[in-house]
């Protein structure tokens, strides 16, 4: 009797290895997401100017982010079926699945006309090769005291968009597209 219940225990055990999952290498990590992908915005207008235009990678988003010379600007920031340029309308080509039309209601350009921010290549803002979810970065104008941008992403997925103040007067503009849903 005791041999079969070391053999019905081995058994078990034995099958219970089987049984056990392992870890789950090509699971995306759930970062807990509840961004949702509707539009985003905020109202205030600022004079300050947009002095700068980077981009970042994290765990479960990219980001990019709008430096403004002074406080924290408005936005508008949205899925489309094309980005368009600032006054004239002709679409901004971008690489990816979906189109998100970021607008910050900062001018990139001081009271004296002058540009407080010059893209060094208009099509591309910030190098994103690489990233998970951004595609291209693309300058779609700055008209009339607000800025835009394009940005081409994998597809359409969650995002949220926030204001931090910082560094010294300055202010920010972030903008989170989720890696998954």
């Amino acid at each position: 009797m005791r041999r079969v219940l070391v053999l019905l225990a081995s058994v078990l055990a034995l099958a219970g290895l089987w049984i056990v999952p392992g870890p789950a290498a090509a699971t995306p990590t759930y970062c807990g997401s509840v961004w949702g992908s509707l539009e985003k915005s905020s109202e205030p207008r600022v004079a300050a100017p947009i002095t700068g235009i980077r981009s970042g990678e994290h765990e479960c988003f990219d980001r990019l982010v709008f430096d403004v010379a002074g406080p924290a600007a408005g936005y508008r920031v949205r899925y489309v079926d094309a980005v368009t340029m600032d006054a004239s309308g002709a679409p901004v080509p971008l690489r990816g699945g979906a189109f998100l039309q970021v607008v910050v209601y900062a001018p990139a350009y001081s009271d004296a006309g002058r540009a407080t921010y010059q893209p060094g290549n208009r099509n591309e803002l910030a190098d994103v090769a690489g990233y998970q979810t951004f595609r291209q970065v693309a300058w779609a104008g700055s008209f009339e005291g607000q800025t835009t941008v394009g940005l081409g992403v994998r597809g359409r997925l969650p995002m949220r968009v926030f204001t931090l103040g910082g560094p010294g007067n300055g202010s920010r503009v972030v903008v989170d597209v989720a890696h998954y849903w």
